[in-house]
């Protein structure tokens, strides 16, 4: 993992302290609405991996810290 990254990650798991977060909070993360996930996810572009949390059509989804890292890394810089 590179070292912006890395600092990335350490911070969403500091505040965070577990390794993945919901739809609402990578929301919060990326300062847009849950809707505006929503339409990324649909899209299939704009957001990090995810992971579905069974098969219903309003299943959970949680995003895994290490990639919103990778994802915000690549999208914004590291003072």
């Amino acid at each position: 993992m590179k070292q912006e990254t890395q600092t990335i990650y350490d911070n969403l798991l500091k505040r965070y302290k577990r390794a993945t977060i919901s739809k609402a909070e990578l929301a919060n993360e990326l300062s847009v609405s849950t809707y505006t996930i929503d339409k990324y996810m649909s899209r299939g572009y704009g957001i990090p991996e995810y992971v579905k949390i069974g098969k219903a059509k309003n299943t959970k989804v949680l995003f895994p810290l290490e990639k919103v890292a990778e994802y915000l890394s690549q999208t914004i810089k590291v003072a």
